[in-house]
């Protein structure tokens, strides 16, 4: 539990960083995501998850 309680922190830092660093940058892209297609945004969602699903993999293998 303690270990997905710091992965969660490290996601929600990492997550938070572009808000913080360039806001108004942040709100252009939030404006040009709602308008993408829903297939588009599936799409980009499934490749973020299948990276991170290898980043994972590749963490859990070298410990």
């Amino acid at each position: 539990m303690q270990f997905f309680l710091c992965v969660i922190g490290m996601v929600m830092i990492v997550e938070g960083v572009p808000y913080f660093a360039v806001p108004g940058k942040m709100k252009e892209m939030v404006q040009m995501i709602i308008r993408l297609e829903d297939t588009h945004l599936r799409k980009f969602g499934f490749g973020l998850m299948l990276i991170g699903l290898c980043l994972v993999y590749m963490g859990m293998e070298s410990l």
